[in-house]
């Protein structure tokens, strides 16, 4: 089953708050993404019943294992394109906009190549 990329967003988003703030809930969740907290709650309750999150009873949200191996690698696949676009000449926060698009649906095979090519063009 694939995973949704709003899915795939909640999970980057208390990755990048985690590494920010001690603890993460649901009101941060809100308003780093500018969601009503309504909505946020209901996708917290669906990645607390698919195993992808934890929440303990203050409310403080951590991903667990399975959630955090998906939010790395949506944030590796966001700060590589993003990067590469902005190789490439394209401005910052268009390139942010697009990476935050494009990291959802390019394939593996894909990031792996840009990735490949990153590598060398560094050396």
């Amino acid at each position: 089953m694939k995973m949704q990329e709003s899915a795939e967003m909640y999970l980057e988003t208390i990755l990048i708050l985690s590494q920010k703030n001690h603890y993460v809930r649901s009101i941060d969740i809100a308003c780093e993404l500018n969601y009503k907290k309504s909505s946020v709650s209901v996708a917290m309750k669906n990645l607390r019943e698919n195993r992808y999150i934890h929440m303990d009873s203050d409310g403080s949200i951590t991903l667990t294992e399975k959630g955090k191996e998906i939010a790395e690698t949506m944030y590796e696949r966001h700060t590589l394109i993003a990067d590469w676009l902005i190789y490439l000449g394209v401005g910052q926060d268009i390139a942010m906009e697009d990476a935050c698009r494009m990291e959802h649906v390019i394939s593996t095979d894909s990031f792996n190549a840009i990735k490949m090519h990153l590598k060398e063009i560094k050396k």
